[in-house]
C-alpha cells in the first residue's frame, strides 16, 4: 500500500531524510520510529503530498505522490501531530464542513459513522474548543477517517495525552487497523510494541533497522536474559549460576535474587531450578527477559552515530591532507 524508494529531502543544505527505501502491506500497522528531528515527520509529509521530495519516489495505494498526487491524496487519511481544528465549529459541524469539502454524498450519514468509529456520538453536538486533548485526537481521527481512506498516516498521535487518553487512543488505533492500513510515527517506543505489527527505526534521515519488535529483540538479545527470584538472602547465588553450563554471565545482584544471561540457544532453566532447590533456596521466580524497545533504539543509534562519526573523522582527515598537499603545490610554484 505504501512504497518508498531512495526518497530524500533537503531543506537547504540539511539533509531531513536521506535515500530511505521501505514498504507498508495492506493490513499492517507500521511503526515510524526515532528521536524528535530524526526525519519521521518529513517523511509523512511527503507520503501525503504536502511537499516535493528532492530526490526518490514514492506511491500510495498504487498511485505515484508526485505524478497521480490527487489520486493518491484521495486513498490517504492524515492526522499531523498539531490536529488543525476550529474550536468554535461544534464536532457535528467540523466533520460535517470536512465531509464537503471531500463532496462526499450522504456526507451527513458518513459523519454519523465516523462518530460511532471514534466513540464521539455523544459529544457530536459539543463545541470543540470545550474538549480534553484527548477527545480533540478522536476529532482528528474522525476527520483522517471521513472519506473512507484505504491508508491511515499518523504522525504522533497521543503526544501530549495523560495516560488513560493515550490507553484510548492506542486502543482505538488498534480497532482502525483490522481494516485500514496504518503507518504510525512515534519516539515513544513502548507505544510501537504494543500496537505495531512491524517497527522503522528512523535516525538522522536514514532507516536504522526493519523488523518485527519480537524479532529486534530475539536479534540484538543474543543469548537469554533470565531473572532468579528467591525467599530470603541471596547470598552466594551468583556463583551458584555462574557455574552452571550454558549461563554465559551475571548481570546483576539484586536483594532477593539475580539477573543473568545465557548462551545462544540454551534453555538452561531446568537446571537453574535443580541446581537452587538442592543448594536449598526458596526459588520463587524464574523467568525470561526481553530486551525493550528503547534499549534496542538506543544499542541502534548509538552504532549508527559511531559510524557516522568514523565517517566525518575520515573526510575530514582527507579534507586536511588535500589542503595541505595544496599549501605544498602552491608555495613550490612560488618557489
Amino acid at each position: 500500500m505504501i512504497q518508498v524508494e531512495g526518497l530524500t529531502k533537503d531543506y537547504g543544505l540539511r539533509r531531513a531524510i536521506d535515500d530511505l527505501t521501505f514498504n507498508v502491506n495492506k493490513g499492517e500497522i507500521v511503526g515510524f520510529l526515532g528521536p524528535n528531528g530524526a526525519g519521521k515527520t518529513t517523511t509523512m509529509r511527503v507520503l501525503c503530498g504536502y511537499m516535493p521530495p528532492t530526490a526518490g519516489k514514492a506511491s500510495v495505494a498504487g498511485f505515484d505522490i508526485i505524478e497521480q498526487s490527487l489520486e493518491a491524496r484521495r486513498k490517504i487519511g492524515y492526522l499531523p501531530e498539531t490536529v488543525p481544528l476550529y474550536p468554535d465549529m461544534t464536532v457535528f459541524d467540523y466533520l460535517k464542513f470536512m465531509a464537503d469539502l471531500r463532496h462526499l454524498p450522504e456526507a451527513e450519514d458518513r459523519v454519523d459513522d465516523v462518530l460511532e468509529m471514534v466513540h464521539m456520538e455523544d459529544r457530536s453536538g459539543g463545541y470543540i474548543g470545550n474538549l480534553s486533548k484527548g477527545m480533540r485526537q478522536r476529532v482528528g481521527l474522525a476527520q483522517a477517517l471521513i472519506h473512507e481512506p484505504e491508508v491511515l498516516i499518523l504522525d504522533e498521535p497521543t503526544i501530549g495525552l495523560d495516560p488513560v487518553q493515550i490507553h484510548e487512543v492506542r486502543n482505538l488505533i488498534r480497532e482502525i487497523g483490522k481494516e485500514k492500513t496504518v503507518l504510525l510515527s512515534t519516539h515513544i517506543l513502548s507505544e510501537a510494541q504494543q500496537v505495531c505489527n512491524r517497527v522503522l527505526i528512523i535516525n538522522k534521515g536514514k532507516i536504522v533497522v526493519e523488523d518485527t519488535p519480537e524479532e529486534l529483540q530475539a536479534r540484538l538479545a543474543g543469548g537469554r536474559r533470565i531473572a532468579v527470584r528467591v525467599a530470603g538472602d541471596p547470598q552466594g547465588l551468583d556463583q551458584l549460576i555462574a557455574n552452571i553450563p550454558g549461563v554465559s554471565r551475571v548481570l546483576g545482584v539484586l536483594t532477593n535474587g539475580i539477573d543473568f544471561e545465557t548462551d545462544p540457544g540454551n534453555d538452561v532453566r531446568p537446571e537453574v531450578a535443580r541446581k537452587l532447590v538442592a543448594s536449598g533456596y526458596d526459588l520463587l521466580e524464574l523467568k525470561p527477559l526481553g530486551l525493550s524497545l528503547e534499549d534496542i533504539f538506543l544499542e541502534l543509534t548509538k552504532e549508527q552515530n559511531e559510524e557516522i562519526e568514523e565517517r566525518e573523522e575520515d573526510e575530514l582527515e582527507e579534507s586536511e591532507v588535500g589542503e595541505l598537499e595544496q599549501d605544498e603545490k602552491d608555495e613550490q610554484k612560488e618557489g
